[in-house]
């Protein structure tokens, strides 16, 4: 067999038409228990593009990780042609323990490429970076809104890449936001190794939202379409929206701290001086409206019911391709 046949993947052989489970060993507990972190991977018989499905690379981003569970347990992963690879949850530290990081501190999405002998989330960042991703033509990672800013599902690239800006909307989020590559991000370090990546956002954290999950789901079946790797039996929808394309935003902060109730969702198409929300204080003593600051939509709210002055609590965008 070719290598093209054969994928070599973490100390594992796995031929073409093959179905199996492999281990991504991260570290050992201080108790000596072993982390591994599942793999799953399917391969066609016919030869084909390889698509990489992450998710969890926070562990608090568990919208992301039930997009990524019912791709396999619906049999989504299972190709017509070529390989899907899917890691359901990358940062198990952190989603065993309901935390964003790693028990190092670190932030996972900050310390790509990572290097072998560096932090323990910097090592993991290595291995997946070194054992993994070389392996993919395409990947799908999927995240969610930090703490309970609540997103608008959305797929984030940089601009004036042909390739990202035709599979985001074969993808068909009803956003598609331009964002630049932040520095030692999972994003960044595979647009230098020329891996094209669509980052999909939506939702909060410690929450699975149907809508959100929906999104993220039926996008990813219409990407494998495209890529004539969808097994037949599934059904492929048009989007429900026209898309947006967002290439830039502002942040509208509070004002005052105090109890927050907004008058918007996302996905609103607002005008400036809008009433968004209202700020007040237990004691019945004020009520501040919140306003748009211009023209635009929105596609992130602070869903907490208590905010502190200066906290972001609308993400509106201010330019639209």
């Amino acid at each position: 067999m070719s290598e093209k046949e054969v994928l070599h993947i973490l100390g594992k052989k796995v031929a073409l038409g093959e179905s199996t489970k492999v281990s991504f060993n991260v570290a050992k507990l201080h108790t000596q228990n072993t982390i591994d972190v599942p793999v799953i991977i399917e391969r066609s018989k016919k030869p084909g593009p390889t698509v990489l499905i992450t998710a969890g690379i926070h562990g608090d981003e568990v919208n992301g990780v039930e997009i990524v569970r019912q791709i396999i347990a619906k049999g989504i992963n299972k190709p017509k042609r070529g390989t899907i690879i899917c890691i359901p949850v990358i940062n198990v530290f952190g989603f065993i323990h309901m935390d964003r990081e790693f028990p190092d501190g670190r932030d996972l999405n900050r310390v790509f490429p990572g290097g072998k002998g560096g932090s323990l989330a910097s090592r993991v960042a290595h291995k997946l970076m070194t054992e993994i991703v070389p392996h993919a033509d395409l990947i799908l990672d999927f995240h969610t809104g930090g703490a309970d800013r609540f997103n608008a599902a959305q797929i984030r690239i940089v601009k004036n890449e042909i390739v990202l800006d035709e599979l985001a909307l074969v993808f068909g989020a009803p956003i598609i936001y331009y964002s630049k590559n932040l520095n030692k991000s999972f994003r960044n370090s595979c647009y230098k190794l020329g891996i094209p990546m669509l980052l999909f956002e939506g939702g909060k954290s410690f929450n699975i939202d149907s809508t959100i999950t929906n999104t993220g789901v039926n996008g990813t079946k219409r990407v494998l379409s495209h890529l004539e790797m969808l097994n037949s039996k599934f059904k492929v929808s048009k989007p429900k929206k026209n898309c947006i394309k967002i290439v830039d935003s502002k942040w509208i902060r509070a004002s005052h701290s105090g109890m927050f109730k907004p008058n918007v969702s996302v996905n609103s198409q607002v005008k400036k001086g809008d009433v968004l929300g209202h700020i007040t204080d237990p004691y019945g003593s004020f009520n501040h409206f919140v306003k748009a600051t211009n023209n635009g939509y929105i596609f992130n709210v602070n869903e907490s019911p208590i905010i502190y002055q200066g906290d972001a609590i609308f993400h509106i965008s201010t330019k639209l391709d």
